[in-house]
């Protein structure tokens, strides 16, 4: 494992154990440890295309808490507003020495592309336009299993803006790796995309029909920045088919919990009260994320083998 690009490159036992090490991370009291500067010497740059807060800055932080250097681009800043090609800027940081780049870009595809200009640099894909967003689905994965437990007895939903989410591919191709038998994606028909059928999920378009009975609710910000315009006519409308509210809980298990990826619109995909109700795990989510990515770089780049 010299890169982290997709999902669908990583088998069961791959994945087990990236949320073992990253489970290792968290105390019981739920923060995260410091440890042993096991990349004490190593760079670690973070390209940020598009706009990020909980991604980028867990992953700063993951790599400061294991002793790396990071090199933060500043987009807005960089030689890309002199025309300067995402190719030349990444051949740029890999002159500097750096050992991973962690990239995020608004095309899907740009870190393969970018993994195939190297050798020796891993790079780490933060989510490639509505492609592939790998390290999201495994915190959620770790979420879920800190919470509930034995993968393949659960039921799951993932609510919402299906079509422009490289979430959900991302945690369709998780889920199915690790066991879950029961996916459901919930939407409307114009926020599905054409290979819907071929996601290994049943379709509900009702959300109360869709989340009976599941044991985990996650649902999706609406990407309004990848759809077109005026795709979405009425937010409250919306909101009021689809959007997480607490009437919605009451058709899924009792215990049955709430994720969302983030950043949340209120009202808009997910209730206030929800958002901060006790079957959210949405703060959880961030946390996980920092042990994550904490164990996926040193796997990468802190000589920590995966098993064969």
């Amino acid at each position: 494992m010299k890169h982290l690009l997709t999902i669908d490159r990583l088998g069961v036992d791959e994945i087990t154990a990236i949320l073992d090490m990253a489970e290792s991370f968290i105390q019981p009291d739920g923060r995260i440890q410091a440890i042993q500067p096991v990349l004490a010497g190593k760079t670690v740059a973070n390209l940020f295309f598009e706009p990020s807060t909980r991604t980028r800055t867990t992953f700063e932080l993951a790599a400061k808490k294991l002793g790396a250097t990071v090199v933060n681009l500043n987009i807005e800043m960089s030689s890309t507003k002199k025309r300067e090609t995402i190719k030349d800027t990444f051949l740029t940081m890999l002159s500097m020495q750096c050992d991973a780049i962690v990239i995020r870009h608004p095309e899907a595809g740009t870190a393969e592309y970018l993994a195939q200009l190297t050798d020796g640099v891993s790079v780490i894909n933060a989510g490639d336009g509505a492609h592939a967003h790998p390290t999201q689905a495994l915190l959620d994965l770790l979420t879920i299993r800190r919470n509930k437990g034995e993968f393949s007895k659960l039921s799951v939903a993932i609510v919402g803006d299906i079509l422009h989410s490289r979430v959900a591919r991302s945690q369709l191709a998780a889920l199915k790796a690790v066991g879950v038998k029961d996916i459901r994606i919930i939407a409307p028909p114009f926020l599905l995309p054409e290979d819907a059928e071929q996601m290994g999920a049943t379709i509900y378009d009702d959300l109360n029909t869709g989340v009976k009975d599941v044991d985990v609710i996650i649902t999706l910000r609406l990407q309004y920045e990848r759809m077109e315009q005026g795709l979405i006519k009425d937010e409250q409308e919306y909101f009021q088919q689809f959007g997480i509210k607490q009437e919605t809980l009451k058709f899924a298990k009792p215990d049955a919990i709430v994720m969302h990826p983030g950043p949340i619109n209120r009202e808009v995909e997910i209730a206030s009260e929800v958002a901060d109700g006790a079957q959210s795990l949405i703060l959880q989510q961030v946390t996980n994320g920092l042990a994550v990515r904490m164990a996926v770089m040193q796997i990468l780049i802190g000589q920590q083998p995966l098993p064969a």
